[in-house]
């Protein structure tokens, strides 16, 4: 069962990443990148959203969608925009620098495609609570890591002479290409 645990967070941090293999999150990523501190402060809070979104979708899965099951696209939608509130009225309050520096990137998480993913897609594989928190987890690091890697790679790329051409977007989609091109490399790990 552990082991199982272990998969579903490894697979949808590496192998199945959200942000640089199936092209979920994008937004944020793009938008938020350029500084690490940022994107960590980004992560953390996509975390939070992702891991209360999945405790919920178990939730719902178990106990209130199996007897109306043409509420779940709206059920899910209502949970991730009241969540996403929350957590931009905490930032807010409790660090108001980040609440600026995240700008509208932060209540965009309300439909950052990958928060809504991950409840579709743990609904369509059958998780459990457990299984659904490992998914979450998983899937919030990897978004994580792909952040953080983006990030760290802009902030060298602004000392490093880049012909004006390549400066901006530009450089940015390579670099997305080139992080999303590394990580299909993680596509050979699977199960024993």
């Amino acid at each position: 069962m552990s082991s199982d645990l272990f998969w579903i967070l490894i697979s949808a941090m590496l192998v199945n990443n959200f942000t640089l293999h199936l092209f979920l999150g994008l937004c944020p990523f793009m938008g938020v990148s350029a500084k690490i501190a940022t994107a960590l402060r980004m992560g953390a809070a996509n975390i939070f959203v992702l891991t209360i979104t999945s405790l919920v979708a178990s939730f719902l899965n178990a106990y209130v969608l199996p007897h109306a099951p043409y509420l779940r696209l709206i059920s899910f939608i209502v949970v991730i925009a009241s969540l996403v509130q929350i957590v931009e009225m905490t930032i807010k309050k409790v660090s108001p620098t980040l609440f600026r520096e995240l700008g509208i990137y932060l209540p965009l998480i309300t439909t950052n495609c990958a928060i809504l993913g991950l409840a579709i897609f743990q609904t369509n594989r059958g998780y459990g609570f457990l299984e659904g928190l490992a998914f979450a987890l998983g899937a919030g690091l990897g978004l994580t890591l792909a952040l953080v890697l983006m990030a760290s790679i802009r902030e060298r790329a602004e000392l490093a002479d880049i012909p004006a051409l390549a400066k901006g977007m530009g450089l940015v989609l390579i670099i997305a290409g080139s992080l999303s091109l590394a990580f299909m490399g993680f596509a050979g790990l699977s199960t024993p």
